[in-house]
């Protein structure tokens, strides 16, 4: 099938749904129609969408963990805790790594190892697996939104399945879940199996139930240029719009410099409403700020300030949801004590800073420097598409014009290179084949020129490796000793 940014036809999609639903016996147990009447019965306070825009309105920001694991006991377990101890607004439902590889006869022996020896032997929840009644028990029993969480480049039965189970709310996206995840996954591939995510997304809309999309906003999630991540996100927006998504939410992955971060949120709410109504989308739009994405110190006092300091970015950009760290991140997989820790951490702090804000005029110049790039990326993707964002995307990375730092995939030209300026914004080092204008180019420059003045070094790509490992080490900047 040629890849366009057209609604995908019913034909087409039952064709592919014939398919999809035979990868692993639960899929038999989807029923859209009996899916619909789940999803639309179910309580106000359980829609995830309902909640970010009641939240919106009254510019309140909501707290959302990571967290999943294998059994549903389990699983249930962890997240009531989170819910009644660590006072979470919304909670995920993090899928394990072999359901995101599609790979399902693996995640049963997870399963059936993790009863044998009475822990989880997964690192997320294989709801797969499971089926529609696994699901459907863990919405059931909690009195809080659930969103399934994951990074499957084709996650068409896992969507299936967690829509007839009753989650309102699904992350990831065609882009978002390849490109900083796999390798040798074809790009083209991806961005049409999740036409299928969000086209049953639209179905779902147009039977009346609005269930939330969000692509994964931080991408990499270290030193990512908040144009970059834009564009992606604006991308996927746009993409999810045509097949007939209508409640979306826009994630940004913290930066560190507080300035840049909420210039990055707020332009990232005006984009993407910009570009979906140029387009002739009518979409409910919020945002989210990942809480910071890289390496975390080990200290677990350290650790709570690089958590407070995303909150603090949270808050006053007014992100509508905040994704939240815990003091464990340097050690591994944390224990529910520690991932509520880090949700009280981050009520408090946006509690403190609710009727607080930056001065517009410190934010006028950073939030013109990232629409100037968005836009950029944003128009040329469309230019090489010939007005079709889909396959200007796919040209775009082909050619380098869209380039995600440190990115795994062979998709991704990887020539472009982050680095902070003097103040700990990210600029960047090396523009690669980034469709920047002279005088955006020039002004990173001058900014990174500013900073190797500061340090007495010229600008080079040691200033680059300093800045990856600058927040795990207790600074933001990664100045030479």
């Amino acid at each position: 099938m040629e890849l366009r940014n057209k609604r995908i036809s019913d034909d087409d999609f039952q064709r592919q749904r014939e398919e999809v639903l035979t990868q692993w016996p639960t899929g038999a147990d989807v029923n859209f129609e009996e899916g619909v009447a789940y999803q639309a019965a179910l309580p106000e306070h359980k829609k995830f969408g309902k909640k970010l825009l009641e939240a919106k309105a009254e510019g309140r920001t909501l707290t959302q963990p990571r967290a999943g694991v294998a059994l549903i006991p389990e699983h249930l377990e962890l997240l009531s805790y989170l819910q009644d101890v660590g006072e979470a607004d919304l909670l995920p439902t993090t899928i394990d790594s072999y359901t995101r590889q599609n790979r399902y006869q693996k995640a049963e022996i997870g399963i059936e190892e993790s009863v044998k020896t009475g822990k989880s032997m997964l690192n997320g929840f294989p709801a797969v697996n499971h089926g529609v009644k696994g699901c459907r028990q863990i919405i059931e029993q909690l009195d809080t939104p659930v969103q399934v969480r994951h990074g499957t480049p084709d996650a068409r039965l896992l969507t299936e399945i967690c829509y007839t189970g009753g989650f309102t709310s699904y992350e990831g996206g065609g882009i978002s879940y390849n490109i900083p995840y796999a390798k040798n996954v074809d790009l083209e591939k991806t961005i049409r199996d999740w036409q299928y995510v969000d086209r049953l997304t639209g179905m779902y809309e147009e039977a009346g139930v609005s269930i939330n999309r969000e692509p994964f906003g931080p991408l990499t999630g270290t030193l990512v240029p908040p144009s970059i991540s834009h564009a992606v996100g604006i991308i996927e927006a746009l993409l999810a719009a045509e097949q007939g998504v209508r409640n979306i939410t826009v994630g940004y992955g913290q930066c560190g410099n507080l300035v840049q971060d909420v210039a990055a949120i707020q332009t990232l709410q005006e984009l993407t409403d910009e570009y979906l109504t140029k387009y002739g989308y009518k979409v409910d739009v919020t945002t989210v700020l990942h809480q910071w994405m890289g390496g975390f110190p080990q200290d677990e006092a350290k650790a709570f300030s690089v958590i407070a300091w995303g909150s603090t970015a949270a808050a006053l950009s007014r992100a509508t949801k905040v994704i939240v760290k815990t003091p464990h991140e340097a050690m591994g997989i944390p224990t529910k004590e520690a991932n509520a820790q880090g949700l009280l951490c981050t009520k408090q702090v946006i509690s403190m800073l609710q009727d607080q804000a930056l001065d517009p005029n410190s934010l006028k110049l950073e939030k013109e420097i990232i629409t100037a790039e968005t836009r950029c990326l944003v128009d040329k993707c469309f230019e090489l598409g010939e007005g079709d964002i889909a396959v200007g995307t796919v040209r775009a990375f082909a050619a380098g014009i869209l380039d995600v730092p440190f990115a795994p995939s062979r998709f991704n030209a990887g020539k472009m290179l982050p680095c902070r300026d003097n103040e700990g914004a990210v600029r960047i080092f090396a523009p690669g084949n980034l469709p920047f204008s002279a005088d955006l180019l020039a002004f990173h420059q001058d900014k990174l020129s500013a900073r190797a003045k500061a340090e007495g070094r010229a600008p080079s790509f040691q200033m680059v490796i300093d800045d990856v490992y600058a927040i795990s080490k207790g600074r933001l900047v990664g100045r030479p000793r």
